[in-house]
């Protein structure tokens, strides 16, 4: 069984943020391949499915950001899965919007998210999809930045990374993380 978690904040008045691109990555994943969110457990609304007939739980922790590691931990303690079956999409500043980077591990790089997880699951090994929001011109603040909307004119953008993180994702139920990496990160 493979975990794919998508990054955000729980609640109407943070969906399509860019800090929730790894929701909004989750909610295409679970379309694409039918596979509804409606359980909750250990703070965590996820589903379980297939994708290539691998199992699949699809998962969207409802904690607030930098408590994500609260609700994965548990989960993959649970299903007794190991470090390996992990992959997590979330939103990078470093990256231009829309653009893709996949990781095998690395640090928090100053992602609250990625800190709660390095902490709870104890290892930055972890798979990783990060996917470009931009920075904040100098006079916006980062926390205003990340809760705030694309513009009209990054919505096709974001929309193509979208796409390209739901592809690697199921790219990784049928193939090594370092093909998945080599397809995508060109």
């Amino acid at each position: 069984m493979k975990l794919i978690v998508g990054l955000g904040n729980p609640g109407s008045k943070y969906e399509h943020t860019r800090h929730n691109i790894g929701f909004e990555a989750i909610d295409a994943i679970s379309e694409k391949h039918q596979i509804p969110l409606t359980k909750t457990k250990f703070n965590a609304l996820y589903g379980k499915g297939k994708i290539n007939d691998e199992d699949i739980l699809l998962v969207k922790p409802l904690t607030y950001m930098n408590l994500s590691g609260e609700a994965v931990a548990p989960l993959m303690n649970f299903y007794k899965l190991s470090i390996d079956d992990l992959l997590v999409i979330y939103d990078d500043m470093d990256l231009a919007v829309g653009k893709i980077r996949l990781r095998k591990k690395g640090s928090a790089g100053g992602h609250n998210g990625i800190k709660s997880l390095i902490a709870h699951l104890g290892t930055q090994d972890f798979k990783r999809i990060r996917v470009g929001i931009g920075r904040p011109d100098g006079r916006q603040p980062v926390i205003d930045y990340v809760l705030q909307r694309f513009g009209e004119n990054e919505k096709d953008t974001i929309s193509q990374a979208i796409e390209k993180a739901k592809e690697a994702s199921a790219y990784w139920t049928k193939h090594s993380f370092e093909q998945v990496m080599n397809r995508f990160n060109s």
